[in-house]
């Protein structure tokens, strides 16, 4: 089914905003006529995927694990490239792994959000291993709030008690809404608190919460009091919460940042908790959460050891994970939306 370049800027934009990942699905098969594929008839695609192609949270943690499981090392990934540009930076994120390869072309805008648009653009390309050959556009957007959720649900699925159930969420936007959505596929959870700046976006994602069944409400910072679970996804660049207070037995993600110098969550968290990364070399440079709290010497361990389970998980001090998202996560999503559309 052929669609034209006006309609499907307007479904990659519903898309990236979407609140569920299920719902964001749009294969649109290669077609010679520019009418059918005006921004990529000159690329031999298969396919132009809009959306994420009904690929849902479970197969996005899937798909991460797999690719784990398989043997990859993200110590050995690509690094990203960032350039600041005007409107914020782009970002260039390219990565190989078993039959496929891939880039995203990212742009981080931070002003969008008042103008209605996402705050992260771009497009994904994979391609063939062997041959380089170009398969599928995917929408960037997308792609990005379905894998960066993914990401953090794989570590704390292995991360959090077994009898976890309260998920205090620092943020309102399009990752806390997949976050919930991920965690939700991977956890019994029972119970939200959303913590946000925005009061109307606060109660909507409770609201959100309160309709796929858990005991939802706003709260403030000092939540993680009682949490099970704490996940980070805004753009503070200083700390949210007080970590003295998060309890022992308590898993925290942050995934907003990827800069050195911001951070989601103090010091003092850090140093009470044991900790886990997606790359050592990668959160070396990026980490800001680690970094501004000195970890040198500490023992990070990486993704990779945490899902094959080669990573201590102790008992009696918290857990956390911090991500800054990497090309081969990307990759692995894209590789199963491929899969589900062809």
């Amino acid at each position: 089914m052929s669609r034209t370049s006006e309609s499907r800027t307007s479904e990659s934009r519903a898309a990236a905003e979407s609140r569920t990942a299920e719902n964001r699905t749009a294969v649109v098969p290669s077609d010679p006529s520019p009418t059918a594929l005006p921004r990529t008839a000159v690329v031999p695609l298969q396919y132009a995927v809009a959306g994420t192609g009904g690929v849902g949270p479970a197969g996005a943690v899937g798909a991460i694990e797999r690719v784990l499981l398989d043997g990859f090392d993200p110590e050995a990934a690509p690094a990203r490239s960032a350039v600041p540009v005007p409107a914020g930076e782009l970002l260039m994120m390219p990565a190989a792994a078993g039959p496929y390869a891939g880039v995203k072309i990212a742009g981080v805008a931070p002003a969008n959000p008042e103008q209605g648009l996402p705050r992260i653009t771009g497009s994904y390309l994979l391609l063939d291993g062997p041959t380089l050959q170009p398969l599928a556009l995917l929408d960037g957007a997308a792609l990005t709030a379905l894998r960066t959720p993914a990401v953090t649900a794989a570590a704390l699925r292995r991360l959090a008690v077994p009898e976890a159930e309260h998920l205090v969420l620092f943020g309102s936007g399009p990752q806390a809404y997949g976050h919930l959505d991920a965690l939700l596929a991977v956890r019994p959870l029972r119970r939200l608190t959303v913590v946000a700046r925005n009061a109307d976006r606060a109660q909507a994602l409770a609201v959100y919460g309160r309709e796929l069944g858990l005991t939802a409400e706003v709260g403030g910072p000092r939540a993680v009091r009682e949490a099970d679970l704490v996940v980070c996804c805004t753009t503070a660049r200083t700390p949210l919460f007080d970590g003295a207070l998060v309890p022992a037995h308590a898993a925290v993600a942050a995934v907003g940042s990827h800069e050195p110098d911001a951070r989601e969550v103090d010091e003092l968290l850090v140093q009470r908790a044991e900790l886990y990364v997606e790359a050592r070399t990668v959160a070396g440079r990026e980490a800001g959460d680690l970094l501004m709290a000195g970890v040198a010497g500490r023992q990070l361990w990486n993704l990779s050891e945490l899902v094959r389970g080669d990573a201590l998980v102790p008992d009696g001090r918290p857990r956390f994970f911090k991500s800054v998202g990497m090309a081969w996560q990307d990759l692995a999503v894209a590789a199963e939306v491929y899969r589900a559309a062809s």
